[in-house]
């Protein structure tokens, strides 16, 4: 089952998974050779298109080589922001480095389903755009059908990386 949540400024996608929440968490921050999605899904291979015909940098930082994604890494157009477990799960925070007129985070949380061990996990995804100026808040408006769709995509190709 997942679960969608929508405001002005963020969109969410939650599902439980029958998986161990260390076992979603090696493929959410996964680093290290092979395909990862936060580099190759669809929408972020657009995205990076965009942001070069826009005279922006792209997609240009190659994935780490570590197992896991560290706070500080970058890879595709994301900049770690955080990555690591806390008592309540892991926890994922990308920002992105592209042309936009304010700042794009995508959060993920992973966590065992229920807050119990052994019942799957939950994954939670959110991206969220926060404005700089008017123009910030004009593409707000503008984006937010593309945000959902993107939201679902992404979410989408994590759960199929899982499978």
């Amino acid at each position: 089952m997942v679960t969608t949540g929508i405001s002005l400024h963020s969109s969410r996608r939650v599902s439980t998974l029958p998986l161990a929440p260390d076992e979603v968490w090696a493929v959410v921050a996964g680093a290290g050779p092979g395909r990862h999605w936060y580099v190759d899904a669809a929408p972020f291979v657009l995205r990076g298109a965009i942001d070069r015909a826009v005279l922006g940098a792209g997609r240009r930082w190659p994935v780490p080589d570590g197992p896991l994604l560290a706070a500080g890494d970058r890879a595709g157009f994301w900049e770690v922001r955080a990555a690591g477990t806390r008592p309540a799960g892991h926890r994922l925070v990308l920002e992105a480095a592209v042309r936009a007129p304010g700042r794009v985070t995508l959060t993920l949380l992973v966590s065992a389903a229920g807050g119990r061990t052994g019942g799957g996990s939950e994954l939670d995804l959110t991206i969220r755009f926060d404005p700089e100026g008017v123009l910030g808040t004009a593409y707000l408006l503008a984006d937010l059908p593309a945000r959902e769709v993107l939201t679902d995509l992404v979410h989408r190709r994590i759960r199929a990386d899982l499978s």
